[in-house]
């Protein structure tokens, strides 16, 4: 009889995907149904606000989301005119994103209600825990990229099942 496997719930990543997904819901809730936009988004305008100008290259490296999905949320959130597209002077090649004045307000109106959701479930916590768990995110956070830098992986191959290669 093979050994029993053990469970997904042993895994930090599923585990904090897992507190990502129900914790994060509130704040989906709270972007698409009171504000209009979806997560991605609500990301861009935070990394905007906390960065100021950036070239989307910049803006998606800034937000960890890739060039694509970047610049389709972009253009959702120019739309919405909540981000503004200017060129600098003598370069029209080069696109620079700003929010604009509602894209400030927005971003001066929800985030408050963010940062209410992680102080609450950090109050799950007493202090010395709080610290203690921060200083254990950074310090994973700097591992996973070194990580990254130093593995040596093969390209997803984002082809349909079952479709041959040219």
């Amino acid at each position: 009889m093979p050994a029993p496997r053990r469970p997904l719930d042993d895994l930090l990543l599923y585990r904090l995907s897992r507190l990502l997904s129900v914790a994060g819901s509130m704040v989906i809730r709270i972007c698409e149904g009171r504000f209009g936009i979806t997560r991605r988004e609500w990301r861009l305008i935070a990394t905007l606000a906390s960065h100021g100008e950036l070239s989307s290259s910049g803006l998606a490296e800034h937000a960890q989301l890739d060039r694509a999905r970047t610049s389709k949320a972009v253009g959702s959130l120019v739309d919405k005119e909540l981000v503004a597209r200017s060129h600098p002077a003598g370069d029209r090649r080069q696109v620079l994103l700003c929010l604009t004045e509602r894209g400030r307000d927005l971003y001066d109106e929800l985030f408050p209600l963010v940062t209410r959701i992680n102080a609450e479930l950090l109050g799950a916590l007493d202090a010395d825990a709080a610290v203690q768990l921060d200083e254990s995110l950074v310090r994973l956070q700097l591992h996973a990229e070194q990580m990254v830098a130093e593995a040596v992986l093969p390209k997803a191959d984002r082809r349909r099942r079952g479709a041959k290669a040219d």
